[in-house]
């Protein structure tokens, strides 16, 4: 659903985007190109296989960019929170999507066509830079990843994944992890069955280590679970 424009100089989120390197000229210039849109749970922000029509920035709320394997059981890849850039990777290397993006709440991003993201990057050499930092990082979490899938337990990989959402959406003042996913997220995201992440869970809580209630997760002894994940 399209809403009114969020205008970059005065979005929260651009504080912890790449976009906190441009200067006011290339702010207006984006304002000038993108749209904004609310996103309901569920809802998609791109396909899989679809051409990349320009740059999705968070706003508000989050994302999960996963794949979906022959079984049709969804790998989720990356969560995106606000500020977080998504599908840009496909877009300066000209290719089709590899990944689908699914809100995950209620969610609100921006959309800046092609032309002027390419724009806005010829304009600030400082923001092409840190963008190239940021594919690199990337490719490095993502090397990490395929190692901790081929040499970690699964109990291993899921206190590490808990580590990681709580990283990236803890609870202001609490370590609470404010983005509360279903069991089946979690397990999409750590490698392996529902089942094992609900079993798994339980033994964390039994061991002092967590608390839940719903969905929402509380990490209670941070250092134990570190020392679970290996990290």
């Amino acid at each position: 659903m399209r809403q009114e424009k969020i205008q970059c100089q005065f979005c929260t989120a651009r504080h912890g985007s790449l976009f906190r390197y441009c200067n006011e000229h290339s702010l207006q210039a984006l304002d000038e190109h993108k749209t904004t849109h609310v996103y309901k749970k569920g809802q998609i922000l791109f396909f899989e296989g679809n051409q990349p029509l320009g740059l999705f920035c968070v706003n508000q709320g989050a994302f999960k960019v996963y794949k979906t394997g022959v079984d049709g059981k969804e790998q989720i890849i990356h969560l995106a929170k606000p500020g977080d850039f998504l599908g840009y990777r496909a877009l300066i290397a000209n290719e089709k999507y590899t990944a689908t993006a699914e809100a995950l709440e209620t969610s609100t991003a921006c959309l800046i066509p092609k032309d002027g993201f390419f724009e806005v990057l010829e304009r600030q050499p400082e923001l092409s830079r840190k963008l190239m930092q940021n594919l690199c990082m990337e490719l490095g979490v993502a090397a990490e990843k395929l190692i901790s899938m081929a040499q970690k337990s699964v109990r291993e990989r899921l206190a590490e994944t808990l580590l990681t959402l709580l990283q990236s959406f803890q609870q202001s003042q609490t370590n609470t992890i404010a983005l509360q996913l279903p069991r089946e997220d979690i397990a999409n995201i750590a490698g392996t069955s529902t089942e094992t992440v609900i079993r798994l869970l339980s033994e964390f809580k039994q061991d002092g280590m967590i608390e839940m209630s719903g969905k929402k997760i509380l990490i209670l002894d941070k250092a134990a679970l570190q020392k679970v994940a290996r990290s």
